[in-house]
């Protein structure tokens, strides 16, 4: 166990390093997701949507030729189960931020430092989280009603996402604290929230999928460390309506339709019981 433990160490490794040379001119995440949405939208027939991504701007090619695209669907019978990744070291604090209406989406954004995640052994500073609606990634097929991101960045410019679904339900506690905030974001807005920690986001899980893959927003940068939590947590049909009715008409719906795996392996981390 020990010997394969330290093989897929490597391979991520291996594998992670190759897909940085895609970094090098990526300054942060949040750099490199585009902040005004008016070149694109997710509509299909009006020569913005995700299809003509790739051809908006030079710059977005790889919404298009890239081969490392994200989302994807997670089908159980092509994962590979891994215990040898380990658990998702989590050491978020309480931090400044800030609420922003980005027009395509709605963002939580932390001006302090607010922690970190560990993964294959690299530290990933948190940046901002937001959401999509409904689900990007989906599990064997389903897509769900609700996606959350939060988006982290290594010192050397990685970009790391941790990605968890949520169905129809019992509210979320997250945007709970965060829903009048919501509801008054015009766009471009930057309200004060005050001390928010990441911790208060609830994974509800250790069991999480992980792949390489990309930004799902123009322009699309691949070399993604993506995380995806395996429980399917919920929230509140007003919680939904609220993110939705405060983004610009034709982000209603901000979720890019599935992406071809092209082969890249997916593994699932599950602890040994």
């Amino acid at each position: 166990m020990a010997i394969k433990q330290k093989f897929i160490h490597f391979f991520f490794t291996l594998l992670f390093l190759s897909s940085h040379l895609l970094l090098v001119t990526c300054k942060n995440a949040d750099d490199s997701e585009v902040e005004d949405e008016s070149p694109f939208t997710y509509e299909e027939g009006t020569g913005k949507g995700p299809k003509n991504w790739g051809h908006i701007d030079p710059q977005w090619q790889v919404c298009d030729k890239g081969k490392l695209q994200s989302p994807i669907d997670l089908l159980d019978e092509r994962v590979q189960i891994f215990p040898g990744l380990g658990k998702l070291k989590r050491g978020y604090k309480p931090a400044a931020a800030v609420l922003k209406n980005r027009g395509h989406d709605i963002s939580v954004e932390w001006r302090g430092d607010a922690g970190k995640i560990v993964a294959n052994g690299t530290d990933y500073k948190v940046l901002q989280c937001h959401w999509h609606s409904p689900s990007e990634h989906t599990l064997n097929g389903t897509r769900h009603n609700l996606e959350l991101h939060i988006v982290h960045r290594s010192s050397s410019g990685g970009i790391a996402v941790v990605g968890i679904l949520y169905k129809i339900g019992r509210p979320d506690s997250f945007l709970a604290k965060l829903l009048h905030h919501i509801k008054r974001a015009d766009e471009g807005d930057a309200i004060d929230l005050g001390v928010v920690s990441p911790g208060d986001i609830k994974f509800g899980s250790r069991k999480y999928y992980r792949y390489i893959g990309s930004l799902t927003v123009p322009p699309c940068t691949e070399g993604v460390l993506w995380t995806i939590v395996k429980k399917v947590r919920t929230v509140s049909r007003e919680q939904i309506r609220a993110i939705r009715d405060v983004v610009h008409d034709g982000f209603e719906a901000n979720a890019r339709p599935l992406q071809q795996e092209n082969g890249r392996p997916v593994y699932l981390y599950r602890p040994i019981a």
